[in-house]
């Protein structure tokens, strides 16, 4: 094999996709379209363990915030009531889909 030239690997990985398209669309299905954050799926390639860390914390708050929330708190009462700011209840609440009564 010395001297025969070597296959181009993104020709043979773009022959591997359209077989696959064709094998996908061949078999009666269709294309469909996902509304983002709807599948609830996140991409594992972009997180970090800082990230997941702080992630963690938010979720050790968030059964204390569904308790106010129930008892009938608003966001701003609730994060006051907790000692902290009614931003990061707010996003510990759209996390965790916790719904308050009032104003957002």
């Amino acid at each position: 094999m010395i001297g025969t030239p070597m296959p181009n690997p993104r020709d043979s990985i773009i022959a591997n996709l359209n077989q696959q398209l064709d094998q996908y669309f061949g078999s009666g299905r269709s294309v469909q379209e996902i509304a983002p954050g709807v599948s609830g799926e996140r991409e594992a390639m972009f997180g970090s363990s800082h990230r997941n860390k702080l992630r963690a914390e938010r979720d050790k708050l968030a059964p204390r915030l569904k308790q106010l929330a129930d008892a009938g708190k608003t966001v701003i009462e609730a994060a006051k009531e907790m000692g902290m700011e009614s931003k990061r209840a707010r996003a510990i609440a759209r996390e965790n889909n916790i719904k308050f009564p009032g104003p957002p």
